[in-house]
């Protein structure tokens, strides 16, 4: 009996962002280079490829994103509890960050959703989703 091929988010974990934001894309980047072994791929969540991704979970990407997602083993995690997942994944200390996880959620992201919501302001917006290099396009979906 052959097993099913596995798909993004099962297999490999996928870092869902505002393609737009420019925090989001400095996160993404921030990602790629402390991830070497290319644990994580990437989509804006402006993209098809996030909602064909999301629809088996039972979710549609936001019009407006203001989540941070990661979905990872089938499960779809948002905001704070994405991020500290992410932060447990990669090398070195920054996996110690996972500790914030004993915060209760509504206090990690009520501080996620103030930073989100003056993200623009803060950060700036670009005029359209980030295009990966030919290096990392792999990476992405």
């Amino acid at each position: 009996m052959s097993e099913a091929k596995k798909g993004p988010g099962q297999d490999t974990p996928v870092v869902l962002f505002d393609g737009v934001c420019n925090l989001c894309n400095g996160v993404v980047n921030f990602i790629i280079d402390r991830d070497p072994s290319a644990r994580f791929r990437f989509a804006a969540l402006q993209s098809t490829q996030a909602a064909v991704l999301l629809a088996p979970l039972g979710r549609v990407p936001e019009a407006d994103p203001q989540s941070f997602i990661l979905v990872e083993d089938g499960r779809v995690y948002e905001r704070s509890s994405a991020a500290l997942r992410v932060a447990r994944k990669l090398p070195g200390a920054w996996k110690l960050f996972y500790v914030f996880v004993v915060v209760p959620t509504p206090l990690r992201d009520a501080v996620y959703r103030f930073i989100a919501r003056n993200r623009y302001r803060w950060f700036g917006k670009a005029d359209a989703c980030r295009m990966p290099t030919p290096e990392l396009r792999a990476r992405f979906l």
